[in-house]
């Protein structure tokens, strides 16, 4: 090896040693000899620290949410970008968009360092790929209305630190996730939030803790960002895509709650609103017939309660 390439391996240890998600714990190097219960435990109680921490940060992530939606109304995208779990965590989100909300594929994007093998695999390099990273967002055509979230556990991974930067360059608003403080990714970002986890069980094994602050922090970005843009109706998936038989259930669940119709009723609104749970609520609530109820809710950008009132007039 090089001398150049061992200051560069020193660089990055010596980095590695000032984050949290990378900090050793002296308190548990004999883990391994604990009982499977204790070990549960101790994994659990840590677990229970995660929540108060993204808390902490709950005015950042809002911020960012209000940023996100303003423009997905504009007719923008949400991208996730990251390598290895928080990459995953991304494309995860995103894949449950469309059948939660009914969002087109192209709406909610996951971008994985290393494309779709990544998934499954490790892609050795991929994460420290810059260049990956702004050919990936090229191939999107990033325009002033989409919006870039980089997620990264240390704040500092070349993939999604570049992602954001690049996406920042073409006008789009962006977002850094870590979970370290003063990371680079955050301070790269429009809006950065760092939820600072501390360190791991397994020393850096950030699939753990900071893994599960990702996730949390993830649901509550595609979540309040599609309750923002009229997907729901309260708390009810008025937007939910009846695909198979569990989610046709379901939408007839839905709707039967919106309206407290009889199963008849409800029955009949799906049928003449081909299956549209928006709408079928809508044609009970409103009295309305089906295509009235189209036309409201197209003039209300799909938000349930603006076509509502506006069938009351």
């Amino acid at each position: 090896m090089s001398p150049q390439d061992t200051s560069g391996n020193g660089l990055l240890r010596d980095q590695l040693a000032t984050m949290a998600t990378e900090a050793y714990r002296p308190e548990l190097a004999e883990i391994d000899r604990l009982s499977t219960l204790d070990i549960a435990r101790h994994m659990n109680a840590e677990d229970a620290t995660v929540s108060t921490a993204v808390a902490a940060r709950l005015p950042e992530i809002a911020a960012a949410i209000d940023g996100t939606a303003e423009r997905m109304a504009r007719g923008g995208r949400l991208v996730y970008a990251g390598a290895g779990t928080a990459g995953r965590l991304g494309v995860l989100d995103a894949s449950e968009c469309p059948p939660t909300f009914n969002t087109d594929p192209a709406q909610v994007v996951g971008l994985v360092a290393g494309g779709p093998a990544a998934l499954v695999t490790a892609v050795e390099g991929a994460e420290d790929s810059a260049e990956g990273a702004r050919g990936d967002l090229d191939a999107l055509t990033l325009s002033a209305d989409d919006v870039v979230v980089g997620v990264s556990a240390s704040g500092r991974t070349p993939y999604a630190v570049e992602a954001v930067r690049h996406a920042r360059s073409l006008g789009a608003l962006t977002v850094g996730l870590s979970c370290n403080a003063d990371s680079v990714l955050a301070a790269s970002a429009d809006h950065g939030i760092e939820v600072v986890v501390g360190p791991e069980t397994l020393t850096g094994s950030t699939r753990l803790k900071a893994g599960t602050a990702q996730k949390l922090v993830l649901n509550m970005f595609s979540t309040i960002t599609m309750i923002r843009l009229g997907k729901t109706y309260g708390n009810l998936m008025v937007d939910v895509r009846a695909s198979n038989e569990k989610l046709r259930a379901r939408a007839h669940r839905i709707v039967g709650l919106a309206t407290d119709a009889s199963d008849e009723a409800v029955a009949a609104a799906l049928a003449a609103t081909g299956g549209e749970v928006k709408n079928a609520i809508l044609t009970l609530l409103g009295s309305v017939d089906a295509r009235t109820a189209e036309r409201l809710l197209h003039d209300a950008h799909g938000h349930l309660r603006s076509a509502l009132a506006s069938a009351a007039v």
